[in-house]
């Protein structure tokens, strides 16, 4: 590893200031090609193709992970998967093999999908078209054919997604050339651990240092905050902390497991949060997000701390060789502030099977897909011979950090599971939250819809436990 002194911008002034940038130099594939090159912590796949190789079929749209225009194929051990460029950081990719839409062809011949857009007229203006090529790409060397969830995260403005989802569905029963080469066999990185023990003893030396999982938001502190990360610890080549453990009476995830891992194996003991999971964001961004870094942030609209705190789980910290276990509704302490000291990060999330079963998650949004809610809510009641014997509601967007509905929950324990008790209940939710205003929602619409969530979950549980999905149209 060695240093470079660069000059840099300060902030939005013309002064100028002289800083430490570590350069590192990492090894990957790119369309086949070996490359090896010095990189900064935080220097983006996306400026890297378009500005130092020329690759400009990659695009810059909105630059967070939104819009899909800058989507790559990236294959791994863990095999092939649809990425956002614009907020993968270089380091990342080190012993992996990047496909952009000019590796996609062969020669003359087209990837199946490529020929398929033609044919079906996929395409107006283009921007958003090498992206989607991208997506459908990667869908179709693993055999997904939910072409509505792949498409989820790639905005298309002009040409409509009918022509699109034909080109899907035309190109996926036909043969595509084999794009997933296995990964290279690389040196270590200095700032990149291997295992956890490796990882807490390296951030004992450097607690200042920033954890990075799958940048899916300290992304954004770059490309949109501009702000400088001179001390990182990539936690990507941690395989110890990726997995998850089942057990009779629990769910053990590791804090680097994938959220796009969650939904297979929750869905068998809580399909409502499962679907909440499809939700979450786009498959680039649930693909390299991680459940212990959605944690880990504190946001107070991050969408799986509410369930999580319904149904009574519990966070493991580790600093050092030290381990502490607590509840996870009191890791929030307030907004921007969690209960976790210097050099001390999150090791695994333990989930009780017990507090899945009566679980329904509400995740409310403009958008269906790919959009940050307005108001999440989790609810858990047991209900025993038709009285309330215990509830946890949780809920996501309603304060400064997801919150538990304490006065709701006192309201209802002990009463008959019915309609006169719910609305018994319901103006008890202005005493647990004072909801803010802001462009998602006013304070009164996340107030109003809170109760209404607790209707719903009333009239799910008690009509036969048919859940109410907006996917359906029904006589």
């Amino acid at each position: 590893m060695k240093w470079t002194a660069l000059s840099a911008a300060s902030g939005a002034t013309s002064h100028k200031r002289k800083r430490q940038v570590r350069q590192m130099e990492i090894t990957f594939r790119l369309n086949g090609e070996i490359v090896r090159t010095p990189t900064t912590h935080t220097h983006s796949l996306l400026d890297y193709l378009r500005e130092t190789r020329g690759l400009t079929g990659t695009k810059e749209g909105c630059n967070e992970g939104d819009c899909g225009a800058c989507t790559v194929m990236v294959h791994d051990e863990r095999g092939t998967h649809a990425l956002n460029a614009c907020i993968l950081f270089m380091p990342q990719l080190h012993g992996k093999s990047v496909t952009t839409v000019e590796g996609l062809s062969r020669g003359e011949t087209l990837h199946p999908v490529q020929e398929a857009m033609i044919q079906e007229h996929g395409s107006q203006c283009g921007f958003c078209t090498p992206g989607i090529v991208m997506s459908l790409a990667a869908a179709h060397a693993k055999g997904e054919t939910n072409h509505a969830d792949v498409l989820a995260g790639n905005l298309c403005r002009c040409t409509g997604y009918a022509p699109i989802l034909r080109a899907a569905e035309k190109a996926a029963p036909q043969l595509a050339p084999h794009l997933s080469p296995a990964p290279l066999d690389v040196p270590a990185l200095i700032d990149r651990p291997e295992t956890s023990d490796e990882l807490a003893a390296l951030y004992v030396l450097n607690p200042k240092a920033t954890l990075i999982a799958g940048a899916t938001d300290v992304g954004l502190w770059v490309t949109k905050r501009l702000m400088d990360l001179d001390d990182v610890i990539f936690l990507g080549g941690v395989k110890d902390l990726v997995g998850i453990t089942e057990t009779d009476s629990a769910l053990t995830i590791r804090a680097m497991t994938p959220i796009a891992d969650l939904a297979p194996a929750i869905a068998p003991l809580c399909p409502s949060l499962a679907e909440m999971f499809r939700r979450f964001s786009s498959v680039q961004v649930r693909t390299a997000a991680t459940l212990g870094g959605n944690i880990a942030n504190g946001s107070p609209i991050g969408d799986s701390p509410p369930p999580l705190i319904a149904a009574n789980a519990t966070l493991t910290l580790r600093r050092g060789d030290t381990r502490r276990t607590l509840v996870l509704e009191d890791y929030f302490l307030a907004y921007g502030k969690q209960d976790r000291q210097a050099s001390e990060f999150v090791e695994h999330i333990t989930v009780p099977k017990a507090g899945l079963t009566d679980l329904r998650v509400y995740k409310l949004s403009k958008r269906f897909d790919q959009d940050i809610s307005a108001v999440c809510g989790a609810f858990n009641l047991t209900v025993e011979d038709d009285i309330i014997t215990a509830a946890r509601i949780a809920f996501g967007g309603m304060a400064a950090t997801p919150k538990r509905a304490s006065a709701v929950e006192a309201a209802l324990i002990g009463q008959p599971f019915t309609r006169t008790t719910i609305a018994a209940a319901l103006p008890a939710f202005a005493q647990d939250f004072q909801p803010l205003s802001d462009m998602r929602a006013s304070a009164d619409y996340r107030l109003h819809s809170a109760q209404n969530m607790l209707v719903r979950y009333l009239m799910e549980r008690t009509t036969n436990d048919a859940p109410t999905s907006v996917l359906e149209v029904r006589p």
